[in-house]
């Protein structure tokens, strides 16, 4: 369990969630539960044996093989748990939090909620004050959201919403202050979350390829009532430092998606023209996606 308001009081307490660190690095999630056993291949961990002591505590398995024990971290409680949909991972999420500029308090949509990892980033950020919405239209993916977050927060989130729909047809009339939207084809949401999207607040489409990535950020030029998108891409890359050797280690974390960011602009605004003209050829006339204003029918002619 998760207590909402983050304090804690540096000891393992019977309920919470942690994580045993072996000598090989490998890392095992378990609920403390009075009376029980933590089985691995060198032995079992008595749950007993950590409840009420520190965090970074090290415990020996019946086998003999010692294990540290931390109270689990949010990154290391998405990359483990249960899934059916592929999370959005801590590398990607903390860059949505920081570059949408989440704070305690925010109204935020989310679709949709896949497995829950990115509801859990945002809940945390909002905190209890905040309210998040998380739009799910497949049944089975949103059941394990909730099963997600509730046994990391350790109860049901005061601030948040799961609902069961599509986004296009099914987005509610409340006024949200942030949206991010991972899907297939954020595109085609594009017009209702200008809906319900406050002016000045900001829009995150998360995509795994690039005719993804082009057809959002061609899709948000031609509304107009955004900002010009921007669309990145951040890797994460281990570095092994023991005496001489020191050199990239092996847990490079590569693609795994794009994040477009752009931001809502006033009522009845229009974003100006891009001054930068298109490369050459870059709307051929195979090209039939949307076009941004100004942009003609020929390659090149803006």
């Amino acid at each position: 369990m998760v207590e909402l308001s983050g304090v804690h009081t540096g000891v393992l307490l019977a309920g919470e969630r942690v994580t045993l660190s072996d000598p090989k690095g490998r890392r095992h999630s378990v609920v403390l539960t009075p009376g029980a056993v933590y089985h691995t291949t060198k032995g079992g961990i008595g749950h007993d044996d950590l409840i009420g002591r520190p965090e970074g505590v090290v415990v020996q398995s019946t086998g003999g093989v010692e294990h540290l024990a931390f109270r689990a971290l949010l990154e290391e409680f998405t990359v483990t748990m249960p899934r059916l949909a592929a999370v959005v991972y801590p590398k990607d999420a903390a860059h949505i939090l920081v570059q949408t500029d989440i704070f305690p308090g925010a109204r935020v949509l989310e679709a949709g909620a896949g497995s829950g990892a990115l509801s859990i980033f945002l809940l945390r950020a909002i905190g209890s004050e905040g309210r998040l919405y998380s739009y799910e239209r497949r049944p089975e993916f949103a059941a394990v959201a909730r099963k997600n977050v509730e046994s990391f927060f350790g109860a049901e989130h005061p601030a948040w919403t799961l609902r069961d729909g599509d986004l296009v047809t099914d987005i509610g009339p409340e006024p949200v202050d942030r949206a991010v939207l991972d899907m297939l084809a954020p595109w085609e949401c594009i017009d209702v979350v200008a809906e319900v999207l406050v002016p000045g607040g900001l829009l995150c489409c998360y995509v795994a390829t690039t005719p993804q990535l082009g057809r959002t950020m061609e899709t948000l030029r031609a509304h107009g009532g955004f900002t010009e998108p921007v669309g990145r891409e951040y890797t994460s890359r281990e570095w092994h430092a023991e005496g001489l050797s020191i050199r990239p280690g092996h847990g490079t974390s590569g693609h795994t998606g794009f994040l477009i960011f752009t931001r809502r602009l006033a009522p009845g605004m229009v974003a100006p023209i891009r001054r930068r003209r298109p490369a050459p050829g870059a709307y051929g006339p195979d090209y039939s996606g949307p076009r941004p204003a100004g942009v003609g029918s020929e390659p090149g002619d803006a």
